[in-house]
């Protein structure tokens, strides 16, 4: 059971040096204390996904550049969130518009290498059974 997410929780990688929100948009959703309840499909980068401040993965193009440039020496770039595939898992009981809501369980992966997880759902009253 995890809670339910919404509207300007917060989330971090693996890969990032700072925090990052989740921008949910109000259409067609359920909301709770005023915050409209994410779906596993609220994965677009710098849609719902802010950047991470710094990016520490060699899988990033720019940081591979800066840090051949800095002969091997890593070299953090800005984050370029790049979210290819939808949260999981979703609740499998509750359904926030047309998919899965989103509980702070679930991760989202970066294509640079990053896990992205929630750390703070934004709310702390409604669970998914």
């Amino acid at each position: 059971m995890g809670q339910l997410v919404v509207n300007s929780a917060m989330l971090q990688c693996a890969m990032g040096m700072a925090p990052g929100t989740l921008t949910v948009l109000p259409m067609s959703r359920v909301a709770i204390a005023g915050q409209p309840v994410a779906n596993i499909l609220d994965s677009k980068p710098f849609v719902n996904i802010t950047g991470f401040g710094m990016c520490m993965s060699l899988a990033n193009p720019a940081v591979a550049a800066a840090t051949i440039a800095a002969f091997g020496a890593l070299v953090p770039m800005p984050c370029t969130p790049m979210t290819a595939a939808p949260w999981m898992p979703g609740s499998p009981t509750v359904l926030s518009g047309p998919a899965p809501a989103l509980t702070n369980t679930s991760t989202c992966i970066c294509s640079f290498g990053g896990v992205i997880q929630v750390t703070m759902p934004g709310q702390f009253t409604a669970t998914a059974p």
